[in-house]
């Protein structure tokens, strides 16, 4: 199967809500100083860093600037590990700051990450504009807009975004926001042309935004059916050395529809913290016969049973192919799948909404996922293939 990501670095799943959570009654430090939890990945020098930071906080904690900078460090982290606690660390480090947010762009931009991550997606574009209003020459608020809007199916206000992004940018992240949203309307071929063709005129670009142009060009190829140039791009990527569990779903979906689920164990060894690298690690399990599938599968339904306990809905993409490729519950699988698509529209939600739909017998249930694959011109021979599908069983009905 394959996995879509709108945010840089797409896009896209991390919860807020899960950071957040705990069973028992909330601690409340008395001081900055006070160890709630020790970070995970201790040995990472980011992770050191940002906790020399938190000490420097302690010592002054009405430093917005130094609070924000530690934010940004968490949700980065966040990002990369696929750890939500980071983002609840991230929320914290600036709560002092939101009586009073003034005019610092930073705050809002960091703000507008956190709820985007939370799903709320309509509160991180009001902030992430307030951030563009007051620093109208920063390009990650409009980079991060544009994303949101990729998320929701609004392609045209994602381009508008792109092209306000594109004379405050470097020319390759222009051109990739522009390409991207393009290459959901219809112009597949044309925009991952010029997309190839502004990586190569870039070669001297920033590795985090090379690593997100390879991992777009990946997609596109993978889309138009040219494997061996998707994975020439994967591993194009993954030369970077950057850790990034977006990129590693990607690659691992990639790897499980060509039936190279082995690679999958290799690429994804010790990701277990992550849920969506976890996913991938027990779909390649079961295929290859792993022993540890039946725990990673026993761990993927603890974490979103405790998820649904807590109404806690931003993993219910996920969630919906655990139940269908792991449980075989096309009924609860489409339940998820339906109520996720009411939220957030990228390609990977309308497949496991098709997907979900013909597993339970129930084509009229993604009649939302093929109205946006018909009026959006996406282009894309395996959802194609699975709105033919839906058509002959609902014509058979």
């Amino acid at each position: 199967m394959r996995c879509y990501l709108a945010v840089p670095p797409l896009v896209v799943a991390l919860l807020l809500a899960l950071a957040l959570a705990a069973q028992a009654a909330p601690f409340t430090p008395a001081r900055d100083s006070d160890v709630v939890e020790r970070l995970p990945l201790a040995s990472d020098p980011s992770v050191r860093r940002v906790e020399s930071l938190r000490k420097q906080l302690a010592a002054r904690p009405g430093d917005a600037a130094l609070r924000v900078d530690i934010a940004q460090r968490y949700f980065d982290l966040a990002m990369a590990q696929g750890d939500p606690r980071f983002v609840g660390y991230a929320s914290a480090a600036i709560a002092p700051l939101a009586a009073n947010p003034g005019d610092n762009a930073d705050y809002w931009l960091v703000r507008g990450l956190i709820q985007q991550f939370s799903h709320d997606f309509e509160g991180a574009l009001t902030s992430l504009a307030k951030a563009s209003q007051l620093d109208p020459r920063a390009p990650a608020a409009l980079s991060w807009r544009a994303a949101i809007f990729m998320v929701q199916a609004r392609y045209t206000e994602a381009l508008a975004e792109c092209e306000r992004l594109a004379p405050l940018a470097e020319p390759l992240l222009g051109a990739g926001c522009s390409a991207y949203a393009r290459s959901m309307k219809g112009q597949l071929q044309p925009a991952f042309q010029d997309l190839g063709n502004a990586v190569k005129a870039a070669p001297q670009a920033a590795p985090p935004l090379l690593l997100w142009q390879y991992t777009r060009l990946a997609e596109m190829a993978w889309r138009l059916q040219r494997h061996a140039l998707a994975e020439s791009h994967f591993k194009n990527a993954l030369a970077l050395g950057i850790t990034d569990q977006f990129l590693l779903g990607a690659y691992a979906d990639f790897l499980l529809a060509q039936q190279r689920p082995g690679e999958v164990l290799t690429l994804l060894a010790g990701w277990e913290r992550s849920d969506i690298l976890l996913l991938r690690l027990a779909l390649a399990g079961r295929a290859t016969g792993d022993a540890r599938t039946g725990e990673w599968t026993a761990q993927l339904r603890d974490r979103f049973q405790a998820a649904a306990q807590r109404g806690d809905r931003l993993h219910e993409q996920e969630a919906a192919r655990f139940e269908l490729d792991l449980e075989r519950n096309g009924a609860k699988a489409l339940e998820l799948a339906a109520r996720n698509y009411e939220v957030q529209k990228e390609p990977r939600d309308a497949e496991i909404l098709m997907r979900a739909a013909l597993a339970a017998g129930q084509a009229k249930a993604a009649q939302a996922a093929l109205d946006w694959l018909r009026s959006s011109g996406y282009q894309d021979p395996m959802l194609s293939q699975l709105a033919n599908q839906l058509a002959a069983q609902g014509a058979s009905r």
